[in-house]
């Protein structure tokens, strides 16, 4: 799982910039930001991929 720390830009960026196509590197953006604004948690679930 995520730590219970705040989310940086910094790793924001970074999970960005993963070579994927940009259809699916959109829809994950959609998805982990949702996720955490639903649940108002600072992590997704899924770290590493973009938006978490």
């Amino acid at each position: 799982m995520c730590s219970s720390a705040k989310p940086s830009p910094d790793a924001f960026m970074v999970n960005l910039r993963l070579e994927m196509p940009i259809a699916r590197k959109i829809k994950l953006l959609l998805r982990n930001s949702g996720t955490k604004i639903v649940k108002l948690q600072n992590c997704c679930g899924h770290p590493g991929e973009p938006g978490c």
